[in-house]
């Protein structure tokens, strides 16, 4: 059995919202053993007290850091120190950056030098030279908006007295990230996917799905189907007229092995 990857997860308090804290601890989680969870910020100053609230409840460590000038992220010197630190103990795979801000780009490429799987989390607004750093990046405004929308689809009429509050908070959030849209918009993501099959595929023109995938998150760390309304991949595949799955079985007759291609110019019609 592979030995669960081990990440360091280190937060940016002063430039990233409390209220994805939810998105960024599942989304952690989701990529190995999370050992070391550190946040940054100014621990004495108010516009932090969202922050305090979600220390306890998630296991963060609050790294205090004061601001020693005025309209200067004191935050970001202190965060990289302790990266380079980890780094150098040598004892996790990987590291969650959670910032929107551009000056963790150098940390992020250095890391990368060093073998470590780097996986980025801002804002839509996070400048492109830190996502293009990262292997993979997330975008928490978008995948925020995502999920409360899916929140309010279900019939409410039982809960509805006891979510009014909760629906009504979730509402003034999402009022912030109405705007969230995607860092690579989904024209640009069909296009190299159809580039990919015509320069990938085998001679009937068909490609692996897993595949296909792994060649777009490469091309694109920003890339995750949720930040376009799908769940899975391959949904976002067949959503597109242009293309055509197919499931075969594999050797042991159980498993299904899905294919991907472009639709013959008579079959798109």
């Amino acid at each position: 059995m592979e030995e669960e990857k081990r990440y360091a997860l280190l937060i940016d308090a002063d430039n990233v919202s409390s209220k994805y804290i939810d998105i960024v601890t599942k989304e952690a989680q989701s990529f190995g053993n999370v050992t070391i969870r550190r946040i940054y910020g100014d621990w004495t100053s108010n516009l932090k007290n969202s922050w305090k609230e979600c220390l306890l409840n998630n296991a963060l460590s609050p790294i205090q850091q004061y601001s020693y000038t005025t309209g200067k992220n004191s935050s970001d010197s202190a965060l990289i120190i302790d990266a380079m630190d980890i780094l150098y103990m040598d004892n996790v795979d990987g590291f969650i950056l959670v910032s929107s801000d551009s000056d963790f780009t150098k940390l992020a490429m250095r890391l990368r030098e060093s073998g470590k799987h780097v996986i980025g989390m801002g804002e839509s607004k996070t400048p492109t030279p830190f996502v293009r750093a990262c292997e993979q990046f997330k975008t928490l405004d978008v995948l925020y908006k995502n999920a409360v929308e899916q929140r309010k689809k279900p019939a409410q009429k039982v809960y509805a007295k006891k979510r009014i509050k909760v629906v009504a908070n979730e509402n003034e959030n999402i009022q912030e990230t109405e705007q969230a849209e995607p860092i690579t918009n989904l024209q640009a993501i069909k296009a190299t996917i159809i580039s990919l099959l015509d320069e990938n595929s085998d001679e009937e023109g068909w490609m692996y799905l897993s595949e296909l995938g792994n060649m777009i998150q490469k091309m694109y760390s920003d890339f995750d189907c949720r930040n376009y309304g799908y769940t899975k991949f391959g949904k976002m595949i067949e959503s597109f007229p242009e293309l055509q799955t197919r499931k075969d079985d594999s050797s042991n007759g159980i498993t299904k092995i899905v294919l991907v291609r472009k639709k013959e110019e008579n079959e798109g019609r």
